[in-house]
Protein backbone atom coordinates (compact mmCIF):
# COMPACT_ATOMS: atom_id res chain seq x y z
CA UNK A 1 0.00 0.00 0.00
CA UNK A 2 1.42 3.37 -1.00
CA UNK A 3 1.87 6.31 1.36
CA UNK A 4 -0.84 8.15 -0.59
CA UNK A 5 -3.36 5.35 -0.02
CA UNK A 6 -2.61 5.32 3.71
CA UNK A 7 -3.23 9.08 3.85
CA UNK A 8 -6.49 8.66 1.94
CA UNK A 9 -7.77 5.99 4.35
CA UNK A 10 -6.95 8.18 7.36
CA UNK A 11 -8.58 11.27 5.89
CA UNK A 12 -11.66 9.31 4.80
CA UNK A 13 -12.18 8.14 8.40
CA UNK A 14 -11.82 11.70 9.67
CA UNK A 15 -14.09 13.12 6.99
CA UNK A 16 -16.80 10.50 7.61
CA UNK A 17 -16.85 11.32 11.30
CA UNK A 18 -17.18 15.01 10.50
CA UNK A 19 -20.08 14.39 8.13
CA UNK A 20 -21.93 12.47 10.87
CA UNK A 21 -21.39 15.39 13.22
CA UNK A 22 -22.59 17.80 10.56
CA UNK A 23 -25.78 15.82 9.98
CA UNK A 24 -26.63 16.16 13.66
CA UNK A 25 -26.80 19.95 13.27
CA UNK A 26 -29.82 21.77 11.89
CA UNK A 27 -29.65 24.01 8.83
CA UNK A 28 -26.38 24.65 6.97
CA UNK A 29 -22.78 23.96 7.88
CA UNK A 30 -22.87 26.55 10.65
CA UNK A 31 -26.00 25.09 12.22
CA UNK A 32 -28.21 27.91 10.87
CA UNK A 33 -30.10 28.68 7.67
CA UNK A 34 -27.33 30.70 6.02
CA UNK A 35 -24.62 29.14 3.88
CA UNK A 36 -21.16 29.18 5.38
CA UNK A 37 -18.61 30.73 3.04
CA UNK A 38 -15.13 29.20 2.95
CA UNK A 39 -12.38 31.33 1.42
CA UNK A 40 -10.02 29.01 -0.45
CA UNK A 41 -6.77 30.23 -2.00
CA UNK A 42 -5.65 28.50 -5.18
CA UNK A 43 -3.95 28.90 -8.52
CA UNK A 44 -6.39 29.29 -11.44
CA UNK A 45 -5.62 25.95 -13.14
CA UNK A 46 -6.72 23.41 -12.20
CA UNK A 47 -7.68 24.19 -8.58
CA UNK A 48 -9.54 27.41 -9.33
CA UNK A 49 -11.64 25.67 -11.98
CA UNK A 50 -12.32 22.73 -9.66
CA UNK A 51 -13.39 25.01 -6.81
CA UNK A 52 -15.71 26.96 -9.09
CA UNK A 53 -17.26 23.73 -10.37
CA UNK A 54 -17.91 22.54 -6.82
CA UNK A 55 -19.32 25.91 -5.75
CA UNK A 56 -21.66 26.16 -8.73
CA UNK A 57 -22.84 22.55 -8.80
CA UNK A 58 -22.48 20.86 -5.41
CA UNK A 59 -21.87 23.28 -2.56
CA UNK A 60 -25.33 24.78 -2.05
CA UNK A 61 -27.03 21.41 -1.57
CA UNK A 62 -24.33 20.55 0.98
CA UNK A 63 -24.97 23.75 2.93
CA UNK A 64 -21.75 25.64 2.16
CA UNK A 65 -20.46 28.17 -0.35
CA UNK A 66 -16.94 28.70 -1.62
CA UNK A 67 -15.13 31.96 -2.23
CA UNK A 68 -12.23 31.22 -4.55
CA UNK A 69 -9.26 33.52 -3.89
CA UNK A 70 -6.85 33.54 -6.84
CA UNK A 71 -3.06 33.32 -6.46
CA UNK A 72 -0.48 33.02 -9.21
CA UNK A 73 2.58 31.73 -7.35
CA UNK A 74 3.52 29.21 -4.68
CA UNK A 75 4.89 31.72 -2.17
CA UNK A 76 1.83 33.71 -1.04
CA UNK A 77 -1.09 31.28 -0.42
CA UNK A 78 0.31 29.81 2.80
CA UNK A 79 1.03 33.16 4.50
CA UNK A 80 -2.49 34.25 3.55
CA UNK A 81 -3.85 31.13 5.23
CA UNK A 82 -1.65 31.57 8.29
CA UNK A 83 -2.73 35.20 8.84
CA UNK A 84 -6.42 34.33 8.57
CA UNK A 85 -7.11 35.93 5.18
CA UNK A 86 -8.36 32.52 3.96
CA UNK A 87 -9.73 29.43 5.68
CA UNK A 88 -8.05 26.92 3.35
CA UNK A 89 -5.97 26.57 0.22
CA UNK A 90 -5.62 24.05 -2.58
CA UNK A 91 -2.31 24.22 -4.45
CA UNK A 92 0.35 22.19 -2.61
CA UNK A 93 1.33 18.67 -1.67
CA UNK A 94 2.01 17.71 1.93
CA UNK A 95 5.80 17.77 1.49
CA UNK A 96 5.57 21.42 0.40
CA UNK A 97 3.28 22.14 3.37
CA UNK A 98 5.67 20.45 5.82
CA UNK A 99 8.59 22.47 4.45
CA UNK A 100 6.60 25.69 4.90
CA UNK A 101 5.68 24.74 8.47
CA UNK A 102 9.31 24.01 9.30
CA UNK A 103 10.68 27.19 7.76
CA UNK A 104 7.90 29.59 8.83
CA UNK A 105 6.85 28.02 12.10
CA UNK A 106 3.38 27.33 10.70
CA UNK A 107 0.72 24.93 11.91
CA UNK A 108 -0.89 24.05 8.59
CA UNK A 109 -2.44 20.60 8.20
CA UNK A 110 -3.86 18.54 5.35
CA UNK A 111 -7.57 17.78 5.30
CA UNK A 112 -6.84 15.21 2.59
CA UNK A 113 -5.51 14.63 -0.94
CA UNK A 114 -7.62 16.00 -3.79
CA UNK A 115 -5.78 15.62 -7.12
CA UNK A 116 -2.40 14.97 -8.70
CA UNK A 117 -1.17 17.75 -11.00
CA UNK A 118 0.95 15.33 -12.97
CA UNK A 119 4.40 16.80 -13.46
CA UNK A 120 6.49 16.14 -16.55
CA UNK A 121 9.77 16.98 -18.18
CA UNK A 122 8.89 18.93 -21.32
CA UNK A 123 10.92 19.79 -24.40
CA UNK A 124 10.24 21.71 -27.59
CA UNK A 125 13.13 20.04 -29.41
CA UNK A 126 13.52 16.47 -28.12
CA UNK A 127 11.02 13.60 -27.94
CA UNK A 128 12.82 11.46 -25.34
CA UNK A 129 15.74 11.52 -22.96
CA UNK A 130 17.44 9.01 -25.26
CA UNK A 131 17.66 11.78 -27.88
CA UNK A 132 18.98 14.33 -25.40
CA UNK A 133 22.71 14.98 -25.82
CA UNK A 134 25.14 14.60 -22.94
CA UNK A 135 25.61 17.91 -21.18
CA UNK A 136 22.07 19.09 -22.05
CA UNK A 137 20.51 21.77 -19.84
CA UNK A 138 17.57 20.75 -17.64
CA UNK A 139 15.51 23.40 -15.82
CA UNK A 140 14.16 22.31 -12.43
CA UNK A 141 12.18 24.12 -9.70
CA UNK A 142 14.18 25.98 -7.06
CA UNK A 143 11.96 25.05 -4.09
CA UNK A 144 13.05 21.98 -2.06
CA UNK A 145 9.84 19.97 -2.55
CA UNK A 146 9.47 20.25 -6.31
CA UNK A 147 13.20 20.18 -7.02
CA UNK A 148 13.40 16.93 -5.07
CA UNK A 149 10.37 15.67 -6.94
CA UNK A 150 12.07 16.34 -10.28
CA UNK A 151 15.36 14.77 -9.25
CA UNK A 152 13.60 11.67 -7.88
CA UNK A 153 11.89 11.20 -11.26
CA UNK A 154 15.24 11.40 -13.05
CA UNK A 155 16.76 8.95 -10.59
CA UNK A 156 13.85 6.51 -10.98
CA UNK A 157 14.39 6.63 -14.75
CA UNK A 158 18.08 5.79 -14.28
CA UNK A 159 19.28 9.12 -15.67
CA UNK A 160 21.03 10.22 -12.46
CA UNK A 161 21.65 8.78 -9.01
CA UNK A 162 20.49 10.59 -5.88
CA UNK A 163 19.92 10.09 -2.18
CA UNK A 164 16.51 8.78 -1.10
CA UNK A 165 15.65 12.10 0.55
CA UNK A 166 17.01 14.33 -2.21
CA UNK A 167 15.69 17.92 -2.04
CA UNK A 168 18.22 19.80 -4.18
CA UNK A 169 21.30 19.29 -6.33
CA UNK A 170 23.41 18.50 -3.26
CA UNK A 171 21.58 15.17 -3.14
CA UNK A 172 22.70 14.13 -6.64
CA UNK A 173 25.40 11.49 -6.21
CA UNK A 174 26.02 10.63 -9.86
CA UNK A 175 25.35 12.49 -13.12
CA UNK A 176 26.90 10.24 -15.78
CA UNK A 177 25.59 12.22 -18.73
CA UNK A 178 26.81 15.52 -17.37
CA UNK A 179 23.45 17.28 -17.40
CA UNK A 180 23.58 20.97 -16.54
CA UNK A 181 20.81 21.90 -14.09
CA UNK A 182 19.20 25.33 -14.14
CA UNK A 183 17.27 26.12 -10.92
CA UNK A 184 14.24 28.30 -11.73
CA UNK A 185 11.21 29.64 -9.82
CA UNK A 186 8.34 27.23 -10.36
CA UNK A 187 5.94 29.61 -12.10
CA UNK A 188 8.51 30.59 -14.74
CA UNK A 189 9.59 27.09 -15.74
CA UNK A 190 7.60 27.07 -19.02
CA UNK A 191 9.55 30.18 -20.08
CA UNK A 192 12.81 28.40 -19.21
CA UNK A 193 12.32 26.25 -22.30
CA UNK A 194 13.59 29.24 -24.28
CA UNK A 195 17.02 28.64 -22.72
CA UNK A 196 16.97 25.02 -21.56
CA UNK A 197 16.70 21.78 -23.52
CA UNK A 198 14.22 20.33 -21.03
CA UNK A 199 12.14 21.77 -18.19
CA UNK A 200 10.28 20.09 -15.33
CA UNK A 201 6.81 21.68 -15.17
CA UNK A 202 3.82 20.79 -13.00
CA UNK A 203 0.40 20.73 -14.62
CA UNK A 204 -0.73 23.94 -12.88
CA UNK A 205 1.81 25.86 -14.96
CA UNK A 206 2.08 23.54 -17.98
CA UNK A 207 -1.58 23.73 -18.98
CA UNK A 208 -1.83 27.56 -19.19
CA UNK A 209 1.48 27.62 -21.08
CA UNK A 210 0.18 25.26 -23.75
CA UNK A 211 2.46 22.37 -22.78
CA UNK A 212 0.78 19.02 -23.41
CA UNK A 213 1.38 15.28 -23.38
CA UNK A 214 3.02 15.76 -26.79
CA UNK A 215 5.77 17.99 -25.37
CA UNK A 216 6.31 15.71 -22.36
CA UNK A 217 9.25 13.32 -22.57
CA UNK A 218 8.96 11.89 -19.04
CA UNK A 219 5.68 12.04 -17.08
CA UNK A 220 4.71 11.37 -13.47
CA UNK A 221 2.33 8.46 -12.85
CA UNK A 222 -0.70 8.12 -10.57
CA UNK A 223 1.25 6.29 -7.84
CA UNK A 224 3.04 9.56 -7.06
CA UNK A 225 3.18 10.85 -3.48
CA UNK A 226 2.72 14.45 -4.70
CA UNK A 227 -1.05 14.78 -4.74
CA UNK A 228 -2.26 18.28 -3.93
CA UNK A 229 -4.21 18.52 -0.70
CA UNK A 230 -6.90 20.72 0.78
CA UNK A 231 -4.91 22.50 3.50
CA UNK A 232 -6.07 24.52 6.49
CA UNK A 233 -4.84 25.50 9.95
CA UNK A 234 -4.72 23.13 12.91
CA UNK A 235 -7.46 25.20 14.54
CA UNK A 236 -9.87 24.65 11.63
CA UNK A 237 -8.89 21.08 10.73
CA UNK A 238 -12.01 19.50 12.25
CA UNK A 239 -14.42 22.22 11.09
CA UNK A 240 -17.52 20.48 9.66
CA UNK A 241 -17.78 22.88 6.72
CA UNK A 242 -14.19 22.16 5.67
CA UNK A 243 -14.77 18.43 6.00
CA UNK A 244 -17.86 18.80 3.81
CA UNK A 245 -15.82 20.74 1.26
CA UNK A 246 -13.29 17.90 1.18
CA UNK A 247 -16.07 15.37 0.60
CA UNK A 248 -17.30 17.43 -2.37
CA UNK A 249 -13.80 17.88 -3.80
CA UNK A 250 -13.27 14.11 -3.77
CA UNK A 251 -16.76 13.15 -4.95
CA UNK A 252 -17.46 11.17 -8.10
CA UNK A 253 -19.00 14.28 -9.68
CA UNK A 254 -15.78 16.23 -9.20
CA UNK A 255 -13.67 13.31 -10.41
CA UNK A 256 -15.77 13.16 -13.58
CA UNK A 257 -15.28 16.90 -14.10
CA UNK A 258 -11.50 16.55 -13.67
CA UNK A 259 -11.25 13.60 -16.05
CA UNK A 260 -13.40 15.32 -18.67
CA UNK A 261 -11.30 18.49 -18.70
CA UNK A 262 -7.75 17.25 -18.05
CA UNK A 263 -7.68 13.50 -18.62
CA UNK A 264 -4.22 12.20 -17.81
CA UNK A 265 -2.83 15.60 -16.81
CA UNK A 266 -4.86 16.01 -13.61
CA UNK A 267 -5.62 12.79 -11.72
CA UNK A 268 -8.39 12.81 -9.08
CA UNK A 269 -7.56 11.27 -5.72
CA UNK A 270 -10.87 9.41 -5.66
CA UNK A 271 -13.48 8.29 -8.11
CA UNK A 272 -10.88 6.38 -10.10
Amino acid sequence: MTKRNLRRIATAITASAAVIALAACSGGADGGDDLETIRVGALPVPAGDILQFVDENLAEDAGISIEYVEFNDYNTPNPALTDGSNEANLFQNTDFMDTYNEQAGGDLVSVGDVYLPAAAFHSHEYTSFDDLPDGATIAVPNDPTNEGRALKMLAAAGLIEATDDVHNLDGVTSNPRGFEFLEVENATLPLALDDADVAFVTAAFAIPAGLTAETAILTETEDSDYYNALVTTAELAEDPALQTLYELLTSQETADFINEHWEGLIIPATGE
